[in-house]
């Protein structure tokens, strides 16, 4: 995300706009997910024999919506999701699920690429929304005439030496000890 938040700086997007949309977005705006449990859900009918009328497959449809939202930051958690609100739905049967295990690690992929598409459009578009869009850099950068710079990495904490530390001592007691304090010297003692 941090290497996103670069890219989408750099091609005119205002650093407010990134930092909260972004972010947001990865949190709830999980567009794959739901293109996935509800396709996922209406082949598995259609494979199985089961006929879903109009409103059991828009009923599917807006449950797996809400369903998606619970299931930010977690691998697989889509299939898991899937087959937990089949069962619970009771359109398809929830063995059924299996017959996208095979190809979930693949579709993990294409979820994720959504998700992020998704993501950085509604960056784009909210930017412009507020008037914070740098349109010109922006179509330059997504045409290819401005290459991205990476930004230089921000060391938040200092190096910190590492002590050499006995075997089997907690760190604490050897800076106690160090330090002078008796009840160190006592327990290591």
């Amino acid at each position: 995300m941090p290497r996103m938040m670069q890219k989408l700086r750099q091609a005119g997007c205002r650093d407010d706009a990134v930092g909260l949309v972004l972010p947001t977005g990865y949190s709830f705006n999980l567009d794959g997910a739901s293109i996935y449990l509800s396709i996922g859900t209406l082949f598995i009918a259609q494979a199985v024999g089961v006929d879903l009328t109009l409103g059991q497959q828009v009923t599917v449809v807006l449950v797996l919506m809400l369903t998606s939202k619970g299931m930010a930051g977690v691998p697989g958690s889509a299939f898991l999701a899937l087959s937990a609100t089949a069962s619970a739905l009771g359109v398809i049967p929830a063995g059924a699920v299996a017959l996208l295990l095979g190809v979930d690690r693949i579709m993990d992929a294409m979820r994720v690429a959504t998700n992020l598409l998704g993501n950085c459009v509604a960056v784009f578009v909210v930017s412009r929304w507020e008037g914070a869009l740098d349109l010109s850099r922006a179509r330059k950068v997504l045409s290819g005439e401005i290459a991205f710079v990476p930004e230089p990495e921000e060391r938040t904490e200092q190096a910190v030496p590492v002590e050499q530390v006995e075997p089997g001592v907690p760190g604490a007691l050897v800076k106690a000890e160090a330090q002078g304090a008796p009840e160190a010297a006592e327990r290591t003692g």
